[in-house]
């Protein structure tokens, strides 16, 4: 029998780049060896292989095309239970090939090492220490399952670590912000006491004017010839302007005071702490209640066109609806400000002389007209935000969806993504964004019949009673 000899290639172990590992490190990165043997080589010469290396977890072997693997294990088996027989360290290595079934697991040297190793615990519990095949540089490399499962703890270790550190952030700031809201609620009280006062006199003092006007009025009846000192005096005090001004100063006064007290109401339900269990809230008043403290952004040439419908109350955590209609409102704001131009007179304008608008709807829906597959007698409360802005680029819409997946979600908390999240998971309702960029339109279509805007819907179950 006339064996083929490998040619003298001595095995080769890559040094990777361990020091940085991560949770996207593909294989590359890891050491790789390079030992390979043709079907026809010597056994005697894979074992003197295995003999000089220590480290070598095994050798590729080639048949043609052909590819597979004869590891360390592999060969010392064949030795214990074959040693017996004189001829078997000269048997080539297609003979102890011939042993065993064994499909080696072949990976891209770009995969990553997490998915790699998830795929070689599924195999079978007599092949979970053979080493397994990458394809590298051109050519086929050989890495160690040890140094595999290695790494991947490494990483795991280091994905356990970020989320301990992400988690103690969030804690941080969830801490921070029941601390601010705390204290905004209080500095909300504070403002709420005062102007009580000032809304509960405001009545008081209307009365006492109208009635000193009335017996002012009556003495002017009852004297019609007024002494030269009291003319001047009501010529000096202007008393003909003083009855007009009056109480239209007590009303600008008590407008002052309900808008304040408003505010600070709102301030107080954006702050509120909710409760273990949602509570019935009127979504309608809430929306009004977070546009006010937004009113300061809501300037010139932007309008809000409201189209509420008769909504029941639904159950919910108001305090974190809030913080979504929050969200939205102001990355609408942002896209609509985007459009306006400033002279140097300091007169705005909006680009294409369009008037910027945000339109809120809410109503009622059947399920029926959503196909989400539940019984057909449930009802969900909408609300659409809507604005006629230039609309997201498909880049960042596609980022903006991406957030909402639960993987991208933990590596950036964004605002529309933490929105998401409380939308579907607290309340078990839907979040859609829908909008429409000037890229999306025909290019042969003219700029003014180009519609564009950005369009979110939230939808909450509406729960029905019998």
């Amino acid at each position: 029998m006339h064996l083929i000899a490998s040619p003298p290639q001595y095995p080769t172990l890559g040094t990777g780049n361990r020091q940085s590992l991560g949770i996207r490190s593909p294989l590359s990165a890891l050491p790789l060896h390079s030992s390979t043997v043709t079907i026809e080589c010597c056994f005697r010469e894979v074992v003197d292989r295995f003999t000089q290396f220590a480290d070598l977890p095994g050798v590729i072997v080639t048949d043609g095309d052909a590819v597979t693997v004869l590891s360390r294990q592999v060969c010392s088996d064949c030795l214990l239970h074959m040693a017996q027989a004189p001829y078997f360290l000269e048997s080539p290595v297609r003979v102890v090939l011939g042993q065993r079934d064994y499909n080696p697991l072949i990976f891209e040297a770009d995969v990553t090492i997490l998915s790699a190793a998830q795929q070689a615990l599924k195999r079978p519990h007599n092949q979970q220490g053979e080493p397994m095949l990458v394809w590298h540089e051109d050519s086929y490399r050989l890495l160690d399952i040890h140094t595999l499962n290695m790494a991947h703890w490494q990483i795991r270790g280091i994905e356990m670590q970020i989320r301990y550190e992400r988690l103690q952030m969030q804690i941080l700031e969830s801490e921070k912000m029941a601390a601010l809201g705390r204290l905004v609620d209080g500095v909300a009280h504070e403002i709420l006491d005062p102007v009580s006062f000032i809304w509960g006199n405001l009545s008081y003092i209307s009365n006492y004017a109208k009635q000193q006007h009335e017996l002012l009025m009556a003495y002017e009846a009852a004297f019609p010839e007024v002494p030269s000192e009291i003319l001047d005096l009501k010529e000096d005090i202007e008393i003909d302007y003083l009855r007009s001004d009056l109480p239209a100063a007590i009303k600008s006064a008590r407008g002052g005071a309900h808008r304040l007290r408003q505010l600070a109401t709102s301030l107080q339900n954006f702050c509120h702490i909710d409760a273990v269990h949602p509570r019935p809230t009127d979504l309608n008043a809430l929306i009004d209640s977070t546009l006010r403290l937004l009113k300061s952004r809501l300037a010139t040439p932007i309008t809000i066109e409201h189209s509420y419908g008769k909504l029941p109350p639904v159950p919910c955590f108001s305090g974190q609806l809030s913080q979504v209609f929050m969200n939205i409102f102001t990355n609408t704001i942002d896209s609509l400000l985007s459009q306006v131009h400033y002279s140097e007179d300091g007169f705005c304008t909006a680009i294409n002389n369009k008037p910027l608008q945000i339109t809120v709807t809410t109503c009622v829906c059947a399920d029926q007209h959503l196909l989400t597959g539940v019984p057909e007698e449930s009802r969900w409360v909408s609300i659409i935000i809507s604005d006629n802005g230039p609309g997201i680029p498909p880049e960042t819409k596609a980022k903006i969806l991406d957030s909402f997946s639960t993987k991208s979600r933990y590596t950036k908390e964004t605002g529309l993504a933490m929105s998401y999240r409380i939308v579907t998971a607290k309340h078990g309702g839907k979040f859609w964004m829908r909008s429409l960029h000037a890229l999306e339109h025909e290019e042969n279509l003219p700029a003014a019949e180009r519609t564009t805007g950005t369009e979110f819907e939230i939808l909450l179950p509406l729960t029905v009673s019998e």
